[in-house]
């Protein structure tokens, strides 16, 4: 049994405790899920104190199977595209989705248009879950979907989270995309628009991924202080302004709470006492 997969001595070093060497790589994979760039053998072996063989071993396991990919000069690793997956799947097929569901079609039936669950996928929005409206003119868009973050507005809110040095590095991996004539397309726009984002605590998607859709969005709050969860209502701007979507913010940003509490497993309203 592991008492404590990664715990921090005095020296700060990251504990991988474990006892079976399965165990171990899972405790390693917990201290790399913190990493928010690169990293080289000599910095994780620094890390957690683990000899450089035990590590080099322990590494070479995970990037053979796909879970952790080498980078540039193949001296630093990353996350794979299979741990992304395995990450992606279970925030679309965990035990909370249902909870989460019934909070989100409660939501649509408030505000009379779709709502989506968003969370943050490499560069892109991913859309873990999806209410359409009623309504008979929308836009479509299902769970697994995926916008890039720069011109979606829980991805300026995920973006607004970042350093600015992290922001660049990961945004100028590819060039940022103009989908529309008001999509944002250099990162002096990007930032901008983000110490806007980061004061206002919303963000707006102004017709800057599809001609015509006009999106707010919010984060849900986490206890861990970053947040990997956003919720966003969308609408054709034939009836959809700013302002109206500004009057379904406070609805909104209940509705996140509420998704808070179940992920946090917090029934609502057990604050209040």
């Amino acid at each position: 049994m592991i008492d404590d997969v990664m715990k921090n001595t005095d020296n700060s070093t990251a504990k991988l405790d474990g006892d079976t060497p399965n165990l171990r790589l899972f405790a390693l994979l917990e201290v790399i899920a913190h990493k928010d760039t690169p990293f080289t053998l000599q910095s994780i072996v620094e890390e957690t104190g683990l000899p450089k063989p035990s590590m080099h071993r322990m590494l070479t396991q995970l990037e053979s199977a796909g879970i952790l990919q080498r980078d540039g000069n193949g001296r630093h690793y990353s996350t794979g595209r299979r741990l992304m997956r395995l990450a992606e799947n279970v925030l679309l097929n965990n035990t909370t989705h249902g909870a989460r569901h019934a909070v989100l079609s409660n939501l649509v039936r408030d505000l009379g248009e779709s709502c989506n669950i968003t969370a943050f996928s490499g560069s892109e929005v991913l859309y873990l879950d999806r209410v359409e409206t009623p309504a008979p003119l929308r836009f479509y868009l299902h769970p697994g979907s995926r916008v890039p973050a720069h011109c979606s507005a829980t991805g300026k809110l995920f973006l607004s989270q970042m350093a600015p040095a992290q922001r660049r590095r990961l945004l100028s991996a590819a060039p940022l995309q103009g989908f529309t004539c008001n999509s944002l397309t250099t990162f002096e726009a990007v930032d901008a628009e983000l110490d806007k984002v980061r004061e206002q605590g919303y963000a707006f998607d102004n017709e800057e991924f599809l001609p015509g859709l006009l999106c707010l969005g919010v984060l849900v709050p986490s206890r861990g202080g970053h947040s990997n969860m956003g919720l966003a209502v969308q609408a054709p701007i034939m009836r959809f302004s700013k302002e109206k979507a500004l009057s379904f913010l406070p609805k909104l940003q209940a509705a996140a709470e509420a998704i808070a509490c179940i992920n946090d497993d917090v029934p609502p309203g057990a604050d209040d006492d």
